[in-house]
Protein backbone atom coordinates (compact mmCIF):
# COMPACT_ATOMS: atom_id res chain seq x y z
CA UNK A 1 0.00 0.00 0.00
CA UNK A 2 1.57 3.56 -0.93
CA UNK A 3 0.22 6.49 0.55
CA UNK A 4 0.20 9.89 -2.04
CA UNK A 5 3.34 12.20 -1.41
CA UNK A 6 0.28 14.98 -0.71
CA UNK A 7 -0.53 13.15 2.31
CA UNK A 8 2.83 12.34 3.33
CA UNK A 9 3.45 16.00 3.55
CA UNK A 10 -0.03 17.16 5.17
CA UNK A 11 1.32 14.27 8.05
CA UNK A 12 4.68 16.16 8.23
CA UNK A 13 3.27 19.32 9.02
CA UNK A 14 0.62 18.08 11.86
CA UNK A 15 3.86 16.66 13.20
CA UNK A 16 5.49 19.81 13.29
CA UNK A 17 2.53 21.79 14.44
CA UNK A 18 0.43 19.30 16.26
CA UNK A 19 -3.35 20.77 16.37
CA UNK A 20 -4.44 22.70 19.47
CA UNK A 21 -5.25 20.49 22.37
CA UNK A 22 -3.26 17.21 20.98
CA UNK A 23 -1.48 15.36 23.65
CA UNK A 24 2.46 16.73 22.85
CA UNK A 25 4.25 12.83 24.04
CA UNK A 26 6.86 13.37 21.45
CA UNK A 27 9.85 15.49 21.76
CA UNK A 28 10.22 18.75 19.01
CA UNK A 29 13.26 17.48 17.85
CA UNK A 30 11.60 13.90 17.20
CA UNK A 31 9.00 14.81 15.65
CA UNK A 32 11.24 17.32 13.29
CA UNK A 33 13.00 14.04 12.41
CA UNK A 34 9.77 12.28 11.80
CA UNK A 35 8.26 14.40 9.50
CA UNK A 36 11.91 14.79 7.51
CA UNK A 37 11.34 11.07 7.26
CA UNK A 38 7.77 11.79 5.86
CA UNK A 39 9.12 14.51 3.68
CA UNK A 40 11.92 12.65 1.87
CA UNK A 41 9.56 9.40 1.35
CA UNK A 42 7.06 12.47 -0.68
CA UNK A 43 9.82 13.35 -2.63
CA UNK A 44 10.90 10.54 -3.89
CA UNK A 45 7.22 9.03 -4.55
CA UNK A 46 6.94 12.39 -6.49
CA UNK A 47 10.41 11.63 -8.36
CA UNK A 48 9.07 7.98 -9.05
CA UNK A 49 5.32 9.41 -10.41
CA UNK A 50 7.71 11.93 -12.35
CA UNK A 51 10.36 8.91 -14.16
CA UNK A 52 6.91 6.92 -14.65
CA UNK A 53 5.97 9.68 -17.17
CA UNK A 54 9.33 9.43 -19.01
CA UNK A 55 10.06 6.44 -18.28
CA UNK A 56 9.50 3.21 -15.94
CA UNK A 57 13.68 1.90 -15.74
CA UNK A 58 14.34 5.11 -14.24
CA UNK A 59 12.73 4.76 -10.90
CA UNK A 60 14.85 1.63 -10.28
CA UNK A 61 17.96 3.52 -9.33
CA UNK A 62 18.15 6.66 -6.94
CA UNK A 63 21.17 8.57 -8.07
CA UNK A 64 20.00 8.51 -11.50
CA UNK A 65 17.05 9.92 -11.33
CA UNK A 66 19.15 12.88 -9.69
CA UNK A 67 21.82 13.03 -12.06
CA UNK A 68 19.29 13.06 -14.92
CA UNK A 69 16.68 14.76 -13.41
CA UNK A 70 18.23 18.06 -14.90
CA UNK A 71 17.75 17.27 -18.40
CA UNK A 72 14.17 17.06 -18.31
CA UNK A 73 12.56 18.90 -15.66
CA UNK A 74 15.52 21.87 -16.05
CA UNK A 75 18.37 23.09 -14.15
CA UNK A 76 16.74 25.21 -10.91
CA UNK A 77 14.33 21.86 -10.20
CA UNK A 78 17.18 19.45 -10.36
CA UNK A 79 18.81 21.51 -8.00
CA UNK A 80 16.56 22.10 -5.73
CA UNK A 81 15.44 18.61 -5.92
CA UNK A 82 19.54 17.37 -5.38
CA UNK A 83 19.36 19.95 -2.14
CA UNK A 84 16.12 19.03 -0.42
CA UNK A 85 16.61 15.57 -0.52
CA UNK A 86 20.24 16.01 0.73
CA UNK A 87 19.48 17.87 3.57
CA UNK A 88 16.34 15.72 4.37
CA UNK A 89 18.32 12.58 4.56
CA UNK A 90 20.53 14.13 6.96
CA UNK A 91 18.05 15.32 9.08
CA UNK A 92 16.41 11.83 9.02
CA UNK A 93 19.87 9.87 10.30
CA UNK A 94 20.80 9.46 14.05
CA UNK A 95 23.43 10.85 15.63
CA UNK A 96 24.62 10.41 18.95
CA UNK A 97 26.50 13.47 19.16
CA UNK A 98 24.22 15.82 17.17
CA UNK A 99 21.38 17.31 18.00
CA UNK A 100 17.92 16.71 16.25
CA UNK A 101 16.91 19.39 13.57
CA UNK A 102 14.58 22.71 14.56
CA UNK A 103 11.55 22.14 13.92
CA UNK A 104 11.74 25.62 11.99
CA UNK A 105 14.50 23.90 9.64
CA UNK A 106 11.82 21.37 8.55
CA UNK A 107 9.17 23.20 8.38
CA UNK A 108 11.16 25.38 5.78
CA UNK A 109 11.81 22.11 4.09
CA UNK A 110 8.07 21.19 3.92
CA UNK A 111 7.22 24.11 1.76
CA UNK A 112 10.15 23.03 -0.63
CA UNK A 113 8.74 19.95 -0.92
CA UNK A 114 5.32 20.91 -1.60
CA UNK A 115 6.37 23.36 -4.26
CA UNK A 116 8.65 20.39 -5.62
CA UNK A 117 5.28 18.30 -5.73
CA UNK A 118 3.63 20.38 -8.30
CA UNK A 119 6.43 21.61 -10.21
CA UNK A 120 7.20 17.71 -10.88
CA UNK A 121 3.41 17.01 -10.74
CA UNK A 122 2.90 19.40 -13.98
CA UNK A 123 4.81 16.27 -15.91
CA UNK A 124 8.35 16.38 -18.14
CA UNK A 125 8.85 19.09 -20.07
CA UNK A 126 7.00 21.35 -18.42
CA UNK A 127 9.51 22.55 -15.69
CA UNK A 128 12.16 22.27 -18.68
CA UNK A 129 12.54 26.24 -18.76
CA UNK A 130 16.02 26.43 -17.08
CA UNK A 131 16.63 23.30 -19.15
CA UNK A 132 20.80 23.16 -19.41
CA UNK A 133 21.99 23.94 -23.17
CA UNK A 134 25.23 23.36 -24.42
CA UNK A 135 26.06 26.40 -26.66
Amino acid sequence: MTVAPESLVTDAGRLLLPPAGTAQTLAPGLRARAAAVLLRLALEQALDAYWRQVTPRMTRIGKHRMLCLEWYAGHDTARRCRTTWVALSAACHYRTYELPPAPAEIQARLEEVTALLAALGAGPGTAAVGRHTDT
